[in-house]
Parts: structure tokens; C-alpha cells; sequence
């Protein structure tokens, strides 16, 4: 049967899988989500005897359903392949106080890489089913990781081109230096002299311009996202937490059935959405347990019922999670207003209009899935420190964010359900901010020297993705205001 995805934001704005990942966006501004999530139809016994390529493929047949099976497997084993650097794809680490599912072992060291690898084969595949004749324009924001993950996946692939703005000031040295050292005639980076929001907001509106996308269309251009906000970046992202299951039932960790929990490090809200949809979909998850850093936005939201973004941006040293307006919390929103296309535009506009809204008591009511912590500065360093005396595991600052509310949730709780904590991003992405928490006093090293201080006690080999931009000559020197965003995009396609 085949799925149908609808607008957040108008229940009349329909489309079909490969459409809804060439628009990226609904015309209205809304989010493309599925209008009902299939059921597994293979054994989770089954899946514990397959390797990642072949979970993908089971759990991406349910939610693409106009691409063929050759079609997938097609942009599968094109995406998952020796880019990564363990045959696994995403291994599932046990450590004293939880699963750690490794998700940076693809060519930029995130996360992102996992659906970012995929989102290019699905994109172009998209576009021969549309019969598309444009040149496609990948249009993101990135807090960091999403950026270098796209540039990678999209550098010189035929009919696409790819313009990332970042926040200048907002994000690691080391991931700057990841995107600005960018191969690709087809690839262009900016920073932007704002934050992540800024950039998320201004690419947000260039998707909604129609004066523009008309205006690219007579020049043989279209728009479309490799943000979360893109459907053909959440799809792949459910299958790790299936694999994840999947992996502890191989083991004997658990019997199929047995409840697990989903920690997430979260910022946009579209990862530890990608679990709840596995949920929906029958994985036997417990509780999502939500963390935040001091961008507690997420956290207060779900202790209040109230969103509200009317407050400092505060810069951390887990940038990806430095994110005021968590773009992917719409389409969980418009689930637990019952689906209402309506009630969602109008809690959307309340958002754009005051900066806030507020949800019922009903809705607040199909959030108890959810658990919400927060981890400041202090508690995230001391966190990296904790791990790393406990195992010899060397975490990130993401991933110890998520690791401390994991153990204050089973503190307040005394929950003892086996846990998967999503490891974002490589500690050899922010070595600085790790090294600092192991040990301060090599803080007057450069970040290079860190790289060589980390390897040397964690016994990990340096990542390629660090060797490849310790001597990359930069690429990408654009700088703008907030306010000439769609002027630098029209000046880089020549229009």
C-alpha cells in the first residue's frame, strides 16, 4: 500500500515519498509526515541475523513506498559502503552504564553521515521518477555537523549544487575547518554573522519565497533540503534504532519483545523523532529520553507544555544542540493534536508571530512517552571525565550531554530497562573541549596537538575526516549578514 505524506500545516498539500524528498518543504511551509506509520513485518529475530544494509532496506520499504526494491537497495549499498570505517556501520558499544550506538563512523564523523550518505541516491533517484529537468539546489543550515555531512554527500554530484550557511561564530574550530576545506565546483559554504536559528530561519524563508522559486525556475533551478526538515533525512535515520535492537537481541542482551530505552542528544528534534516513529512503527521502546544542554528550550517544553524561544542563546561546547526553534517538534506537534493540519499552523504561527505557544492538556497528555533532562557546561565536562575514568571511553560533548540525563533518569526513576544512548559525533570533532575535561593543563595546544594528546589516551585511531583538514587549504571565505542570504545564494548560481 502506498504511503502518502501530507503538509504539518495544510491537510490538503499531499505527496508521495520521492516528491516530498525533492520539495524538501511543503509549499506552505509545513513539514511533509507520513499519513499513517506501517507496522515491521519481519521478525525483530529475523533482523538480529542481518547486517545494517539489509535493516535499512525492511525498514525503508514501509516508509518509501514509491521506490522499487532495486531502487533501494541501490541507494543502500551506495550510501553504506567502505566511506565507513567499521564493516558494522553503527556498532553498539556496551559500558558500564549504557549502549552507546556509534553513530559517526561515516566520512565526516556525525551522525548526520548516516542519513546524509543516503539522501543523495534517494534525491537523484526522486528525480528521474519525477522526470525533473532542473538542476537541483541543496539549500541547509547547519549548527555544525549537518553542513560538512551534506557537502560531503552532494560534492560533485551531477544535476545538484549545495549551499550550506553556518553560524561564523557557533561552531567548532574543527568543524569549521571541515566545510571550509570542502572539495566541489558544486559545493558553497557561507558563514553568517547570526546564530543557527538565523540561518535556519532565512534558508526557511527562501524555501517559502514563491516569487523566488519562480524566479529560479525560469533559470533551470529548484530548491529542495538536506535538513532533518527533509523527509528523505529522517526515513534512514528510524533504521538505526531498529538495528540498535536488533543488535542487542544478537548478542543476547535481550529477547525480542523486552523494552529498551532511547537516549538523544537533542537540538532540531529529528533524531529522537526518527526513534518515536520506530516506536510507532511496533520497536519496543520505552521511554525517549530527550536531553538538552543549556538551550533548554526542549527541556522546559516538556515540563510545561509551553514553547517558548524568548530567551538568550546560550553558545556551549555541544553547538549541534544550540537551537532555539527545534524545526522537527513541529511534526510531533501535529501528532498530538490528532493530526489536525489546522491546530498545528495555528501553534506554528503563534511560534513565527510571539515567539511561543502553548499545548492542551491532551496534547500534553500523548507526551508521556518522553522524558526531558538538561546538562549544563560543568556537568558535561564532568561527565566526559566520569566515563573515561569508569571505561577508558572517550565520549564528545554531545554525547555527554545525553549520558548525564541518562543517569539522572535512572537516579530520579530507578529504571534498570537496557538503554541505547545515540552517540552522536566522534570526540575527535570538539578535542578541545573533551581534552579540557580530561585534563586542563594541555589547553595551550593547538587543536592538531589535541588530536595527538586524545589518540595517545584513548588508544583510537585518528579519524580520516581529521587527517584530511589538518593541511586542507580553505576553500569557502564567504561571510554575510542574515539579511543578504538569498542575495549570496542568487550571486553563487549566477542569476
Amino acid at each position: 500500500m502506498e504511503l502518502i505524506y501530507k503538509s504539518t500545516r495544510n491537510a490538503n498539500e499531499t505527496a508521495t515519498a520521492s516528491m516530498a524528498i525533492l520539495k524538501g518543504l511543503a509549499d506552505d511551509g509545513g513539514l511533509f509526515v507520513p499519513d499513517s506509520l506501517p507496522k515491521f513485518d519481519v521478525s525483530f529475530e529475523d533482523m538480529a541475523k542481518m547486517d545494517y544494509r539489509q535493516v535499512a532496506y525492511e525498514v525503508l520499504k514501509l516508509v518509501l513506498t514509491d521506490f522499487t526494491k532495486e531502487e533501494l537497495m541501490y541507494c543502500i549499498n551506495n550510501a553504506y559502503d567502505s566511506k565507513f570505517d567499521t564493516d558494522e556501520i553503527a556498532p553498539l558499544v556496551k559500558k558500564s552504564d549504557a549502549y552507546y550506538l556509534e553513530l559517526f563512523h561515516g566520512k565526516t564523523i556525525a551522525f548526520k553521515d548516516m542519513a546524509l550518505s543516503i539522501l543523495p541516491y534517494l534525491l537523484t533517484t526522486s528525480a528521474k521518477k519525477n522526470n525533473v529537468e532542473n538542476e537541483i539546489v541543496i539549500l541547509t543550515a547547519t549548527s555544525g555537523d549537518t553542513g560538512k555531512a551534506a557537502l560531503a554527500g552532494f560534492a560533485d554530484v551531477p544535476g545538484t549544487k549545495i549551499i550550506v550557511f553556518y553560524p561564523k561564530n557557533g561552531v567548532s574550530p574543527i568543524q569549521e575547518k571541515q566545510m571550509v576545506t570542502q572539495q566541489g565546483d558544486n559545493t558553497f559554504v557561507v558563514g553568517i554573522t547570526g546564530n543557527f536559528d538565523d540561518a535556519q530561519t532565512g534558508v526557511k524563508m527562501m524555501f517559502s519565497d514563491k516569487k523566488l522559486n519562480a524566479y529560479l525556475a525560469e533559470n533551470g533551478y529548484q530548491f529542495s533540503s538536506a535538513n532533518s526538515i527533509n523527509i528523505g533525512r529522517l526515513t534512514p535515520q528510524i533504521a538505526y534504532y531498529v538495528y540498535a535492537y536488533s543488535r542487542l537481541i544478537a548478542s543476547g542482551e535481550i529477547k525480542s519483545g523486552d523494552k529498551m530505552n532511547v537516549v538523544v542528544p537533542t537540538g532540531n528534534f529529528g533524531n529522537i523523532l526518527s526513534a518515536y516513529y520506530a516506536k510507532l512503527m511496533g520497536l519496543p521502546i520505552d521511554k525517549l529520553i530527550c536531553a538538552s544542554n543549556d538551550n533548554k528550550v526542549l527541556y522546559d517544553f516538556f515540563q510545561t507544555g509551553c514553547y517558548d524561544k524568548n530567551r538568550e542563546f546560550i553558545l556551549t561546547t555541544s553547538p549541534s544542540m544550540d537551537i532555539l526553534i527545534s524545526s522537527n517538534l513541529e511534526r510531533l506537534i501535529y501528532r498530538i493534536a490528532g493530526n489536525d493540519a489546522a491546530k498545528n499552523a495555528e501553534l506554528m504561527q503563534a511560534l513565527s508571530s510571539k515567539g511561543e505557544y502553548t499545548i492542551t492538556d491532551e496534547m500534553k497528555n500523548e507526551l508521556k512517552d518522553f522524558y526531558a533532562g538538561y546538562a549544563t557546561e560543568a556537568e558535561t565536562a564532568a561527565t566526559i571525565k566520569r566515563v573515561f575514568e569508569a571505561d577508558g571511553y572517550v565520549i564528545d560533548t554531545h554525547t555527554a550531554v545525553a549520558s548525564k540525563v541518562y543517569n539522572d533518569y535512572k537516579e530520579k526513576t530507578g529504571d534498570t530497562t537496557p538503554s541505547v544512548i545515540a552517540s552522536t559525533a566522534s570526540p575527535y570533532k570538539f578535542t578541545r573541549s573533551v581534552m579540557n575535561a580530561i585534563d586542563a593543563s594541555k589547553d595551550s595546544k593547538t587543536d592538531f596537538e589535541l588530536v595527538d594528546e586524545l589518540t595517545a589516551i584513548s588508544g583510537v585511531k585518528v579519524p580520516q575526516a581529521i587527517e584530511d583538514i589538518r593541511t586542507a587549504p580553505v576553500r569557502h571565505t564567504t561571510v554575510c549578514d542574515k539579511e543578504d542570504m538569498e542575495k549570496v545564494v542568487k550571486g553563487f548560481l549566477g542569476v
